[in-house]
């Protein structure tokens, strides 16, 4: 969600509706580590839980692989498209160091397996597994990142498009073509 509010920024409006459900499945793609645990990795290890795929270095590999990947797509520039996707990535980890509970992020593996959280943490943590999450203390979770995460994403995603209103009115002088009657 945070990804795809700044992502009005980022991308061209044209852009293919394809580079949105992109972003919006590269936000969650830090979680996948819990796979992790299946294989006897424990949370705070390097490739542990909330470990370098929620890093900054995991954000910016995979992006950069994908822009190169996906540039000579109509309408988007590599650089866009690298800026989007590392957001996309990296706004989940940012999003998990405001939670109230687990070990931190480790915001620089593989470099540093360090964990961090920000000084303010509003957000519910949420239990790992489907069988916790859809119980009460998941319906709380859901009301926390509303509040904390989906409520101000919508605010930058507004005033976002409300920028680049102003801006297409500036640029074309107030001027719009119209399908009169």
């Amino acid at each position: 969600m945070i990804a795809t509010a700044l992502g009005k920024t980022i991308l061209p409006r044209e852009s293919p509706r394809w580079t949105w459900a992109l972003g919006a499945v590269l936000a969650a793609v830090p979680d996948l580590d819990v796979v992790g645990f299946h294989f006897g990795i424990r949370y705070g290890d390097t490739f542990g839980h909330r470990g370098f795929t929620h890093s900054f270095f995991f954000a910016a590999v995979v992006a950069a692989f994908l822009a190169v990947a996906l540039q000579r797509r109509p309408r988007v520039s590599g650089r866009r498209l690298f800026g989007f996707f590392f957001l996309a990535l990296a706004s989940h980890g940012l999003a998990d160091a405001l939670t109230n509970g687990g070990l931190g992020i480790a915001f620089f593996a593989p470099f540093s397996n360090a964990r961090y959280f920000f000084p303010f943490r509003p957000v519910a943590v949420s239990p790992i597994g489907l069988e916790r999450f859809f119980s009460s203390r998941g319906g709380a979770v859901l009301r926390s990142e509303a509040i904390w995460l989906v409520l101000p994403s919508l605010g930058v995603f507004a005033a976002a498009t409300i920028a680049r209103g102003i801006e297409r009115e500036r640029r074309t002088g107030g001027t719009r073509k119209s399908g009169g009657l």
